[in-house]
């Protein structure tokens, strides 16, 4: 009798230790200064929209099935080897798939990566913001080809900016760290963002950065990194020099990051928002991207402005 209940005991408590382990939430490595250790390439791109689509309004979650299906149509979507439209269509197609890097899959089962507001959508411009917007993009379409300076700051080979949004190719990341330090070394025109630890206040409003100043701490397990001071023409969906951008990153496996950002910018939304998406662990090296202001690629659309201008 004690040893079928010794044994019922023991079992007790292993399954016990076993529900514990599993409800218990990953704790990352640690560096040698005893940080969470976000280190290694990580790669962002899926095929969740940013926003939530209209066909899916209502919506927050996809079931597998959905998500296959939504794939697929996306796909034969935005597929540039699609040879329909006639040639304005296909020259608009600029390069063939082999040249991008697609996400071609939904990484989780959000149907928006932006989960607040709840209906997946960014929120309403104020009157302001929206007058400012339409001003520029006239200021825009009249002016954006009479020389480098209107082209946008990724054609430019500028900055691909911030939050880290993906896009169609090189959706790489490499984070490194330092007992004051973190660097995000971006893979798209091979910028470099160094948020400081050490607790030093953002700078006078009167410095403005492309990518704002970023200052960072650490929350348990999550960096939380603060940026403000950007630039008027950094402009992230709309969003002006008053942007004040938080964003998060937790690693919730071996081979995952969430990260998760809010944007506030009061003079330009109506409300903050905030969107969250999955940074997967990659075991390649992030290869050159070798883009520079001034390049090839501007003095030929500059050209071909001109030559359609005679």
């Amino acid at each position: 009798m004690f040893n079928r209940v010794h044994a019922w005991f023991l079992g007790c408590v292993a399954l016990s230790t076993l529900l514990t382990a599993a409800e218990k939430p990953y704790a990352a490595p640690r560096t040698p200064d005893g940080q969470p250790d976000l280190q290694g390439v990580w790669n962002n791109a899926t095929m969740t929209p940013l926003e939530r689509p209209a066909s899916l309004a209502g919506k927050e979650f996809f079931t597998e099935q959905e998500a296959r299906q939504y794939e697929a149509a996306t796909w034969a979507q935005i597929n540039s080897e699609r040879r329909d439209g006639g040639a304005d269509a296909d020259i608009a197609r600029s390069y063939n798939e082999f040249w991008r890097d697609r996400p071609n899959k939904i990484i989780g089962s959000r149907t928006s990566l932006i989960y607040d507001p709840k209906d997946g959508k960014i929120p309403a411009l104020t009157p302001g913001a929206a007058a400012r917007i339409a001003r520029a993009q006239r200021e825009n379409a009249a002016h954006a080809l009479d020389g480098p300076e209107g082209q946008n700051l990724w054609v430019r080979c500028i900055t691909r900016g911030v939050p880290m949004v993906p896009g169609p190719y090189n959706n790489d990341f490499q984070i490194l760290q330092s007992r004051n330090h973190v660097v995000i070394f971006n893979e798209m025109i091979h910028e470099a963002r160094v948020v400081p630890l050490d607790g030093s206040p953002h700078p006078p409003s009167n410095i403005r950065f492309w990518t704002g100043d970023p200052r960072g701490h650490w929350e348990g397990e999550t960096l939380v990194v603060d940026s403000t001071n950007f630039s008027e023409k950094s402009n992230f969906r709309g969003a002006g020099e008053n942007l004040h951008l938080i964003e998060r990153f937790t690693r919730v496996a071996p081979d995952r990051i969430r990260y998760t950002f809010t944007v506030d910018d009061p003079t330009t939304f109506t409300r903050p928002w905030s969107a969250e998406l999955p940074m997967m662990r990659l075991s390649t090296p992030i290869i050159e991207y070798a883009c520079n202001e001034g390049n090839y690629a501007m003095s030929g659309i500059l050209a071909g402005a001109r030559a359609q201008g005679k």
